[in-house]
């Protein structure tokens, strides 16, 4: 009887561990694998949407770039010149999207005196790396574009970064926690917490109401990428940044919650600004209030940016 009672527990213990371990690896691949949108479909939305031209395309000043990320990987890159100025800004898009969602960016940027810079993060479009990391390693791949940039431009220029979602998120991390070597920042519906972005995604999209989930998912993506999600923490990151952040959401974003970016922008010290747009799902403010989103980054060059160029 002792014997069958043993063997009832091992089995149910070796039973239980078992879907935990499928519930945990399914979980982390989920995270590191999310599916990116097609190359040739983001091209299309953003012709069809007038946000990409293809005129202008063909015929700027640009150059390609290909980055050595410090992870291993090529990182590509295009560097365009429509302006003779040093003044350049570095754009970095969000999850499952590419460098060609940023073109739209590029264009104001031009109206502003800026040249720009645009990438592929690591596991979409033409660049390398196997995981998506949601800032965690993305954050050593933008140091890695700044330092190239900076190379190429040698002294003088203001040099901005500007990040849309997970791209914002990366932006914040590389200045919180590696350097704060722009001379401004401007995040767009970046998460605050990355642990907390989960949960409410889950909670969202989802049946399950337990963080269990989460914390399997923790284990697991420290075993398979060397990463915590704890250790991905925009809201940690902002206290340590110096130099000017522009903030902005919009209210109706219930993917990335604004309450988030609101929370960044409280923390923050020193030079800041924040923007709450009344219209616009995730990642459209931009796109659903092109205009004002315009005069916003203009107004706030003008307050904290060119401003302290002068007075240097």
């Amino acid at each position: 009887m002792k014997k069958r009672l043993l063997w009832i527990i091992g089995l149910v213990s070796g039973t239980f561990g078992a879907i935990t371990a499928i519930l945990g690896y399914l979980f982390s691949s989920r995270i590191m694998y999310m599916k990116n949108k097609d190359a040739a479909f983001i091209l299309q939305r953003e012709k069809e949407a007038k946000r990409f031209d293809e005129v202008w395309f063909e015929h700027v000043n640009k150059e390609e770039m290909w980055v050595d990320s410090p992870n291993g990987y090529p990182i590509k890159a295009i560097y365009f010149q429509p302006l003779q100025t040093k003044n350049t800004i570095i754009l970095c898009h969000g999850v499952t999207e590419n460098k060609i969602n940023s073109m739209k960016y590029v264009r104001l940027f031009e109206r502003l005196g800026f040249n720009s810079v645009v990438y592929d993060h690591r596991r979409h479009g033409d660049s390398g790396g196997k995981t998506t990391s949601y800032g965690h390693y993305e954050k050593y791949d933008l140091q890695a574009v700044m330092k190239s940039l900076k190379e190429k431009l040698g002294e003088g220029g203001i040099i901005g970064v500007q990040g849309e979602s997970m791209g914002a998120a990366t932006t914040l991390l590389y200045a919180g926690t590696l350097e704060d070597e722009a001379d401004f920042y401007i995040s767009d519906c970046a998460f605050s917490d990355f642990s907390e972005q989960l949960y409410h995604l889950m909670m969202k999209q989802t049946p399950l109401r337990t963080s269990l989930a989460i914390k399997l998912a923790d284990i697991f993506l420290r075993m398979r990428d060397g990463y915590s999600v704890k250790s991905i923490s925009p809201k940690e990151a902002v206290t340590r940044i110096e130099k000017p952040v522009l903030f902005i959401h919009s209210i109706p974003d219930d993917f990335i919650l604004p309450e988030m970016t609101i929370e960044m922008y409280s923390l923050k010290p020193g030079p800041k600004k924040l923007k709450l747009f009344e219209e616009g799902p995730h990642a459209q403010s931009y796109n659903m209030n092109s205009d004002a989103y315009e005069r916003l980054v203009a107004e706030f060059l003008e307050e904290f940016v060119f401003v302290e160029k002068t007075k240097k």
